[in-house]
């Protein structure tokens, strides 16, 4: 690699998102610019931002390796991401929570939620959520870029870890989120151009779309025995049903990052931006596309690097990686492309480590300043606290990414996505479709969404509690229950329990006084009033 031709382009390209981070730095002058993009963003920026947000590091690289591990079957959480992570969220989902968030002068999803219930609690909780549970998600980001940087220039995963924290915590602190977007819309279109490439350049590498599947069909022979005992039928073939790997595949990695998509805060923030419904209308169309060449594209691209690598160097891509889920991707591009596309996937890499971290450490700076110390009225100027917030989430992030172990990505974007759809989705779909919904529902609703979620993850889902290790301690064996409860993910029962204890709470207790709830709804739909509703009990 010419050293010298990187450099000039990493100048070129630092100085170009350097200005449109200033351009966005001399349009922020109050709280809400730096929170919500003064809510006047034009529809292709906000589509572009959250595409590029969205798909990260952890997609390219982490879901790419995992696909390289379980094959074809990742698709279904492309399809997922694009139908529901675009088609319903920015027409079902974005005007309703645009208006809403209006209505009751929020800039953050938790402020929203806690307003539309009247609870503090609700609030300041989410916010703690997101401030606590964030830094590993963010983390496992940090890691994705960390680690094509190790392997493309060979420098230490630790220097290239730091060096990524410091630029995009320089830059969130600076931009606010209007600067933070005009950078996002710039690199999406570096990280397109990028994954357009390696697809086509994939297929020809393989021989092409018909030969290539069918060479990967040829090879199922070739999974690995611990795999094969599993479930896993090939890479072109879905697991066998019901089996670990089926579990593993679809309800942690396809379901639950599918559905987690619709409650992430850093996402839904984007629709605070845009103006009128039609802009998010408008942007259905950029967000699909983007999505679709992101997570298509490693998904497809995964599997196949099995075909290469078997071809060139006699084993399966997780061999060739030395085990590594996460460097499958890297050591593929790496092997197969010239240095001048190794130069433009790198600033592609960069892009989407560099967008999703300054959109998750932008959410935990607000969490921080807006959700938590504002709602405990700690009085400060609230752009300060929330510089202060960007401090501490990005050393969090680096601290998370250098404790957390190998191949650790793809199951630590599930554990976030999971724990917010859990904790948040019925609260929230309650908030913006069913009128009726009270305080007393949305808070047990929250509380035990994000509890039983937890309680999954560290007493009964192997994944994560054998790591942990707090249930053997506690217990003296790895889990609670046995299979297939080491293998269901936590989302499917908690989100149940979640949504339940909304519907049933909600219908034995009293409903929000019909002033605030019309306050809430006004411009959504019918002006229809609230009612009284008889209490049960």
């Amino acid at each position: 690699m010419n050293l010298a031709v990187l450099a000039v382009i990493l100048v070129i390209y630092v100085a170009i998102i350097s200005y449109l981070t200033y351009l966005g730095s001399r349009q922020t002058r109050s709280a809400e610019d730096y929170t919500v993009a003064g809510r006047q963003m034009s529809g292709w920026i906000m589509a572009l931002s959250y595409a590029s947000t969205f798909i990260s590091t952890s997609a390219i690289v982490g879901f790419g390796g995992a696909a390289g591990m379980f094959g074809f079957t990742l698709l279904w959480l492309s399809f997922f991401n694009i139908f529901l992570g675009i088609f319903v969220a920015f027409i079902f989902l974005g005007e309703p929570i645009r208006r809403m968030t209006k209505n009751l002068g929020a800039t953050t999803l938790a402020t929203m939620l806690g307003e539309r219930y009247q609870s503090k609690f609700i609030t300041w909780f989410i916010g703690l959520m997101i401030f606590l549970l964030m830094p590993p998600y963010t983390g496992v980001v940090l890691i994705g870029g960390a680690r094509f940087i190790e392997e493309s220039l060979h420098i230490s995963f630790q220097v290239a870890l730091v060096v990524l924290a410091v630029i995009i915590a320089l830059y969130v602190g600076w931009g606010g989120l209007k600067g933070v977007m005009y950078a996002d819309a710039f690199m999406c279109g570096m990280m397109l151009l990028g994954m357009v490439i390696l697809l086509f350049k994939t297929y020809a590498v393989v021989g092409g779309v018909v030969a290539g599947h069918q060479a990967l069909t040829n090879m199922a022979s070739l999974v690995p025995e611990a795999l094969k005992k599993g479930g896993d039928l090939g890479w072109t073939a879905m697991p066998q049903w019901g089996s670990p790997i089926w579990w593993t595949v679809i309800s942690t990695i396809v379901m639950g990052v599918g559905i987690g998509v619709l409650a992430q805060p850093q996402l839904i923030l984007r629709f605070l931006t845009v103006p009128t419904k039609q802009a998010l209308n408008r942007a259905v169309l950029t967000g699909g596309i983007c999505i679709f060449f992101f997570t298509g594209t490693a998904f497809m691209v995964g599997p196949l690097t099995n075909v290469y690598f078997h071809d060139t160097v006699g084993k399966i891509a997780i061999a060739a990686a030395k085990g590594n889920v996460d460097l499958i991707i890297p050591s593929y591009i790496n092997a197969v492309m010239p240095p001048a596309y190794i130069y433009l996937f790198m600033v592609t890499l960069l892009s989407a480590c560099i967008t999703t971290v300054n959109g998750l450490i932008h959410v935990q700076s607000v969490a921080f300043s807006r959700d938590l110390l504002a709602t405990w009225n700690i009085k400060a100027n609230p752009l300060t606290l929330s510089r202060i917030g960007v401090l501490v989430g990005a050393v969090a992030a680096v601290v998370m990414a250098f404790i957390l172990p190998v191949s650790i990505i793809a199951r630590a974007t599930a554990f976030w996505f999971g724990i917010c759809a859990a904790g948040i989705l019925p609260a929230l779909l309650g908030a913006i479709f069913w009128r009726r919904v009270t305080k007393a529902a949305a808070v047990w609703s929250v509380a035990l969404g994000y509890g039983v979620s937890i309680f999954g993850f560290v007493f009964l889902h192997a994944s994560e509690a054998v790591p942990f290790g707090i249930c053997k301690a506690i217990f003296g064996r790895p889990t609670l229950l046995p299979d297939p409860w080491t293998f269901v993910d936590p989302l499917f029962y908690s989100i149940v329990i979640s949504a339940a204890a909304l519907i049933f709470i909600t219908l034995f207790t009293k409903p929000l006084p019909r002033e605030h709830v019309n306050r809430c709804f006004a411009g959504l739909g019918k002006t229809q009033e609230v009612t009284p509703e008889k209490v049960v009990a």
